[in-house]
């Protein structure tokens, strides 16, 4: 290396979302020395966000599934207490009523996956007719064959989870009323546009691996920047040779004249303007998404020229996101503080969601209202696959929640009035997995040993991780793998690899189900037979 041999490592973390600080911790910890760069203006999270009226705003509501061992982990080490609220149940709500609820799973008898499921379900649809939810049954078989081996997942990734759901012989109702919905909220795209492989496996991840695996919380006060990323943000401050550098973005990668190692990454200031150039750094940890990847590519043509698979992830899509938040001059009381909305012609084709702030933070009402008097209800709404949404003016969303979309859920919003509100765009944030993306989608380890990719769209191969999907703990654990992976291969000098807790293990009946499927499919296969759905 062209530095001092004795002096610390040094990485550039590019991108401070879950993924971008589960690299910080864990090179950190390790004792290398980090620099941050993300374009918030303060991506420690100790400055909130607010309204131009000083109230909180949060982008996104983001929920905190059972299955997230990692991230619990890193609440109990911080030594955080009453950061998330209970178990919450959820509503699906349509232009018909109420399509369902989903109940808190471990409230419950605990029975084999799925037939918990099924079983605390029953109750819980209020439309959908048994044989259609029985009509299901194909997808548990998909659901065993899609990691059989490496090519039959990719044969699963090149089809739209809707052919796949027909082949099934999935009801047109049950796609319609339940499947659609959810993946509108849980992929954010409809069934036809997102790859049948990530499909299968969110489902299996968030629904079906257990009984209580839908089982979510929430935070309990202000946002998961002021109660999760300030105070790790301030410990590894305090501890640690770390920097961060918000309102920064990163505009090229240099390389050395070797064409292998790194030299520098330059940035630009976003509140001056001017250019600087960060030297001596070891390696770079790209947590960023398909936008962040295309433009840092874009302007560093000799990385570009050296990481093929990259300049692939940065043509791959992403999602638009609009999120609201409306301050109610009246109480609104709805039975369920978690809604998905789903099949209005108000949401143009968008997955939405809604939730009662002052139902789930119900003893933090006088910061929610900013330190103002509290009036009423708050609630914060956001549309997934926006793209039509985003194009319309302000008012008319506020007005498409107000007269379209939460009366259909609560009658009583009709008496309510809007006394304070923001929109925000969030255009191209939120990874697409498309049909076929899968052999595009960034992997840890690029072909610069120095470089490593983070985020929940990124392939982990033999690091792959449970935790499925667009989800939060995905991206911090890739965080920590793309980390491990520098200090495991030497890139940079470190005390040791982060800890990486794995999901529970699979319930027997599902294991077994692997294998038979496996044993069968295998032996069929020889023979030149295979399942329908596969032959395309």
């Amino acid at each position: 290396m062209h530095h001092d041999p004795l002096a610390p490592s040094h990485v550039v973390v590019i991108g401070a979302g879950w993924a971008g600080w589960g690299a910080a911790k864990a090179l950190c910890e390790a004792g290398v020395r980090v620099t941050m760069v993300d374009g918030m203006a303060d991506p420690t999270g100790c400055t909130p966000i607010t309204t131009a009226n000083g109230k909180p705003f949060e982008a996104g509501t983001r929920g905190f599934w059972r299955d997230y061992p990692n991230i619990n982990a890193l609440i109990s080490q911080l030594g955080l207490t009453q950061v998330f609220t209970p178990f919450t149940t959820s509503a699906f709500w349509s232009p018909d009523g109420l399509e369902a609820t989903a109940p808190v799973f471990g409230d419950g008898l605990q029975l084999p996956s799925p037939l918990g499921q099924a079983f605390a379900t029953f109750e819980n649809f209020k439309r959908l007719p048994v044989a259609d939810r029985l009509s299901i049954a194909g997808l548990l078989v998909a659901m065993l064959d899609l990691n059989r081996n490496p090519e039959i997942f990719s044969r699963y990734d090149a089809i739209d989870a809707l052919t796949l759901f027909r082949q099934l012989k999935i009801s047109e109702r049950m796609i319609n009323e339940f499947l659609r919905p959810i993946l509108l909220v849980g992929l954010f795209k409809p069934p036809e546009e997102l790859s049948a492989a990530v499909t299968m496996e969110l489902l299996y991840y968030y629904a079906l691996a257990h009984q209580d695996a839908f089982d979510v919380r929430w935070i309990r006060s202000k946002t998961i920047a002021e109660r999760i990323i300030a105070p790790l943000s301030q410990v590894l401050q305090e501890r640690y040779p770390l920097k961060v550098l918000g309102s920064t973005l990163a505009t090229r990668l240099n390389l050395e004249a070797d064409g292998q190692s790194l030299r520098s990454v330059e940035i630009r200031s976003l509140s001056s303007g001017s250019t600087s150039v960060i030297g001596a750094v070891d390696a770079v940890v790209l947590a960023v998404g398909a936008k962040g990847m295309k433009t840092v590519l874009a302007q560093s043509p000799e990385f570009a020229a050296k990481t093929p698979e990259l300049t692939a992830a940065g043509t791959l899509g992403a999602i638009d996101v609009v999120s609201v938040r409306l301050w109610l001059d009246r109480k609104v009381t709805v039975a369920d503080p978690a809604n998905v909305f789903s099949r209005f012609a108000a949401l143009r084709g968008a997955g939405a969601t809604f939730f009662m702030l002052d139902q789930l933070q119900s003893d933090s009402q006088a910061e929610l209202w900013g330190g103002e008097a509290p009036q009423g209800s708050v609630v914060a709404s956001d549309f997934y696959n926006a793209t039509a949404i985003a194009a319309l003016s302000d008012q008319a969303i506020v007005d498409a929640l107000m007269e379209d979309l939460l009366p259909a859920a609560q009658p009583d919003f009709r008496k309510a009035h809007v006394v304070d509100q923001e929109v925000r765009r969030y255009p191209a944030s939120v990874s697409l997995f498309s049909p076929g993306s899968f052999a595009l989608r960034p992997p840890l380890e690029t072909s610069l040993a120095a470089v490593v990719c983070a985020g929940d769209w990124v392939r982990m191969g033999a690091r792959e991780h449970g935790a499925k999907g667009l989800c939060q703990e995905r991206a911090y654990v890739c965080g920590l793998e793309a980390a491990n992976s520098l200090l495991r291969r030497r890139i940079v000098r470190g005390a040791g690899e982060h800890q990486v807790l794995p999901v529970r293990p699979d319930e027997p009946q599902v294991v077994l189900g692997r294998a038979l499927n496996k044993l069968v499919m295998e032996s069929l296969e020889a023979t030149g037979i295979r399942w329908p759905w596969l032959t395309a």
